[in-house]
């Protein structure tokens, strides 16, 4: 008789977290910003004495994204966030291997963002603007990224990520710094956003 395979990972605050059916309850923020701040972004192939984690990518993104809508409601900002919080179990990818691995990736994805959005309080999916003003952040973000510690041209960026508007960027730099710092920094930003929900 075969068994069926383990889908589910123990994380460090004790939960179980069945990837097939995520539920809210086993997610909890201290697995996501410690899962997050030790991905690196770009398959580690930046510049630096750190690796570019996923948590420094979001908190950027959340960053710019209050940029282009400096009016959003903290909840917004929130997603803004949390858009790359499933990745703190199952990876980063670059954009030809998701393509490559096909739908099911995405599914997974859709499965565990909408588990992290309800436990956090927010709608299951965020609307399709939102989505796309936060999409459009994470354009600028990884233009920034690709520029600064990628090693792309900025005509190669932009050929992949689109023309960035200066104006948002302004004053902006790409940070490294060490897991640690990036987790409670991580941790701290989704603090001050909750408690203005």
């Amino acid at each position: 008789m075969a068994t069926q395979p383990r889908a589910w990972q123990r994380m460090l605050s004790g939960r179980r977290l069945d990837l097939l059916d995520p539920t809210p309850v086993d997610i909890e923020i201290e697995d996501i910003a410690h899962g997050l701040a030790f991905v690196a972004r770009w398959n580690g192939q930046t510049a630096g004495d750190y690796a570019y984690s996923v948590a420094e990518h979001s908190l950027l993104v959340e960053e710019l994204f209050g940029r282009i809508v400096p009016k959003a409601p903290a909840k917004w900002r929130l997603a803004g966030l949390l858009h790359d919080a499933p990745e703190y179990v199952i990876g980063d990818m670059i954009s030809p291997v998701k393509s490559a691995v096909g739908p099911d990736y995405g599914a997974l994805d859709d499965r565990l963002a909408t588990a992290i959005h309800i436990r956090f309080g927010l709608p299951a999916e965020v609307p399709k603007t939102v989505k796309r003003q936060i999409k459009k952040a994470d354009k600028i973000s990884a233009w920034m990224e690709a520029t600064q510690i990628a090693g792309f041209s900025e005509a190669e960026a932009t050929k992949f990520f689109g023309r960035p508007d200066k104006a948002v960027m302004e004053g902006l730099a790409i940070t490294l710094r060490p897991p640690i710092e990036v987790r409670r920094a991580y941790m701290e930003r989704h603090m001050a956003l909750l408690t203005q929900l």
